[in-house]
């Protein structure tokens, strides 16, 4: 397993050494050397630990992930304050700085607890974290679980494809529980209302149930109630006030 090199700049030359699968890095040195080598697409920092998946396969990841991006895009599209990001890379904490599949976050300005930094990283944890298990699934529900826990990730769902199966996870006292269905087999968001998922469709593949439910969350109450703390009006002549926890 390959450590933090020594010697500061890497290389004789100055040049970093490369990521390798398994280093223990520092964050700062893991950014360092990301940004040194431009054409890798995906790397992770896990307390600690640098995490390079393999190649990407098409059922088992990419897509069940974009059809998850999808639903989030339809819930953005209907919900001024709120930001979808795909694969963003996120700063978490000086060992944690993971790339999730997709990510939902309230405005800062608005009252979120994440920001988009003057370097264009989330900083902070956002509101809803979703990881695609295709293989890594201990992974997702193991350390990545407790980073996100820890971090304050307020809802983090991981959708296990080899099992068939969907895990929605809302922090409550410091813990994670698990959100159910309602009879009607919907789960429903208890951080952005109205964002309601028809697991049992998305799993079969029937993308316009899925937008149908989703349609109606934006339509609900709770959510017409949400954009307007989002977004209250002006006072005359005074800013905008922003959403608080």
């Amino acid at each position: 397993m390959s450590t933090t090199n020594p010697v500061k700049g890497g290389f004789g030359n100055g040049r970093p050494f490369p990521l390798e699968n398994g280093d223990r890095l520092t964050r700062v040195e893991f950014e360092r050397r990301y940004e040194a080598m431009p054409r890798l697409t995906r790397a992770e920092l896990i307390e600690g630990v640098v995490y390079m998946p393999s190649p990407v396969r098409q059922g088992r990841h990419g897509q069940p992930h974009s059809r998850l991006v999808g639903w989030l895009i339809q819930y953005e599209a209907g919900t001024p304050g709120v930001e979808t990001g795909d694969n963003s890379t996120t700063r978490l904490d000086l060992d944690n700085e993971p790339q999730p599949d997709a990510v939902l976050f309230i405005d800062p300005e608005r009252g979120g607890q994440a920001r988009v930094s003057a370097d264009d990283y989330i900083e902070g944890a956002p509101e809803l974290v979703i990881e695609v298990a295709g293989s890594h699934v201990s992974l997702a529900l193991n350390a990545k679980l407790h980073v996100y826990r820890r971090s304050g990730v307020r809802e983090y769902i991981v959708w296990r494809v080899q099992d068939a199966e969907i895990d929605w996870f809302v922090l409550r006292d410091g813990r994670y529980d698990r959100l159910t269905p309602g009879a009607d087999g919907v789960t429903r968001s208890e951080i952005f209302p109205g964002l309601w998922l028809d697991s049992a469709a998305l799993l079969r593949g029937d993308l316009a149930v899925v937008l149908s439910v989703v349609q109606l969350g934006i339509a609900s109450p709770e959510h017409a109630a949400f954009v307007a703390r989002l977004n209250p009006p002006a006072p005359s002549g005074g800013p905008t006030t922003p959403l608080t926890a």
